[in-house]
């Protein structure tokens, strides 16, 4: 059963209809497909006219959905010959970062996701995509792999953030998404990153710092939570609409700011509602990304990469 957000409520109530209807046909023998058709036309009508104006809380909701594809989906549907690897060689193997050695479209790729999982089951193994500082540690050692061994580095984002348990800060996680973000910015071969989902704080940009940033439609990307903002500024979780908007952490934003290189269209609806057309657009754009930088030299690229973030905010401080 699909499950709808809190301002598709008119939605779900059109698509039940539908499904009333369809259900009627089929036990009775009846012949209501102009109904069945009229309600289709006029629930894609309304997605249009809701989608097309979304609030910036509107589209953490839609980033959030439970539906929406994950950096496991990604990989299953862009990734051929897939080699996982696991573990930091230091403490334990982080189930929040997943990554490894596979093809994409022919061409010898590292791949690194940040996981939340599909189910309850999954969730808690992946820790909701949080991250320990064993996962970013797993990040940084596949990410110099790839440097020794001249493959490039896709990513695929989708995290509220670092794992804030007293553990994790007690094993260096701010060490941790430091080194993550250096292997990143040092790396001697293309780096393309993803926020496919959530792009929260550091632990986004610690697999994120990369060549190419590309952005889903419907995706979010900020220093902190809405919730998490609100809480510190109004020390009210229920402003969270009001610091949405404050942080400026849609695509559209983040692309006007030159935060981010590149927005891939979602389907109608969001990603979640056309998960393989989604899969396919960020291949697209990925592939798109990577063929100039495939060109580049090492140094180039470090040079290129290091210019590009050091210039963000620069016009800002003039």
């Amino acid at each position: 059963m699909r499950h709808f957000l809190e301002f598709e409520k008119p939605i779900a109530e059109l698509e039940s209809k539908i499904d009333e209807l369809r259900q009627m046909s089929g036990a009775d023998g009846l012949n209501i497909g102009d109904e069945i058709a009229t309600l289709t036309d006029k629930t894609d009508k309304l997605l249009r006219a809701i989608y097309s104006k979304l609030s910036p809380w509107q589209k953490t909701q839609v980033a959030r959905h439970p539906e929406r594809p994950k950096a496991g989906d990604y990989l299953r549907g862009l990734i051929t010959d897939f080699v996982p690897l696991a573990g930091d060689r230091a403490f334990a193997d982080d189930m929040a970062v997943v990554g490894g050695l596979g093809r994409f479209r022919g061409r010898s790729v590292m791949v690194l996701g940040t996981e939340k999982g599909n189910d309850t089951e999954s969730r808690v193994k992946h820790n909701f995509g949080m991250a320990r500082p064993e996962g970013y540690r797993k990040a940084r050692r596949l990410i110099e792999m790839a440097g020794r061994f001249g493959v490039p580095v896709l990513t695929f984002v989708d995290t509220s953030g670092a794992f804030p348990g007293i553990d994790a800060e007690a094993r260096g996680q701010a060490e941790a998404i430091a080194r993550s973000i250096e292997a990143c910015l040092d790396s001697p071969v293309p780096v393309v990153a993803t926020i496919i989902g959530e792009g929260g704080s550091g632990g986004a940009i610690a697999l994120a710092a990369g060549d190419s940033v590309l952005m889903l439609e419907h995706a979010v990307y900020s220093v902190i939570s809405p919730e998490g903002c609100a809480a510190i500024l109004w020390k009210d979780a229920a402003q969270a609409p009001v610091a949405a908007d404050a942080l400026k952490l849609t695509a559209e934003d983040l692309k006007r700011l030159e935060l981010i290189d590149g927005i891939v269209a979602e389907p109608l609806g969001g990603a979640h509602r056309d998960p393989a057309v989604t899969i396919a657009a960020v291949g697209d754009a990925v592939a798109a990304a990577l063929l100039p930088l495939l060109q580049a030299t090492s140094a180039a690229l470090i040079a290129a990469r290091r210019e590009k973030f050091l210039n963000m905010g620069r016009e800002a401080l003039v």
